[in-house]
């Protein structure tokens, strides 16, 4: 009886300490990071239209996917990234698919700040030659974005 429960409680210690360590690989055997994905990775792809109210109006919410494609119908028209305390590392692509529309990207509470700067802003103007794209990252208080 003891005997087994010294192989019950060694096997317990195993199993978490190799969970502790654990490393997911996708096509590959010995996966070198957390999650190690040999091969190709698709990206949810959304597109989300404007309000068609500009600058004044509501702001579309950005809420799902991770490639967004956003389509003002009428200059700053708003798009409104979520809430970064809630989503912590969140990742978001988008692009202004409008040619000669602004899209005003905003944020729910945080700022937008531009890679290696400590100033940051409320909202940002994308745009043909500006910002058309931009990659946006969460750090658990703003969020971060790069071009």
């Amino acid at each position: 009886m003891v005997k087994k429960l010294k192989y019950c409680i060694f096997l317990i210690i195993v199993l978490v300490v190799s969970k502790i360590n654990a490393q997911v690989g996708i096509n590959t055997i010995t996966p070198l990071s957390t999650l190690d994905i040999n091969g190709n990775v698709s990206l949810k792809v959304m597109t989300l239209n404007g309000t068609n109210t500009g600058g004044g109006g509501a702001a579309t919410l950005i809420n799902d996917g991770v490639y967004i494609s956003v389509r003002p119908l009428a200059t700053d028209d708003k798009f409104q990234l979520p809430d970064p305390t809630l989503f912590p590392g969140r990742i978001y692509i988008i692009r202004n698919i409008q040619n000669s529309v602004t899209a005003q990207l905003t944020t729910t509470s945080g700022m937008l700040f531009p890679k290696n700067s400590t100033t940051g802003s409320s909202n940002l103007y994308m745009y043909e030659g500006n910002l058309r794209t931009v990659i946006v990252i969460s750090d658990g208080v703003n969020w971060t974005y790069m071009n």
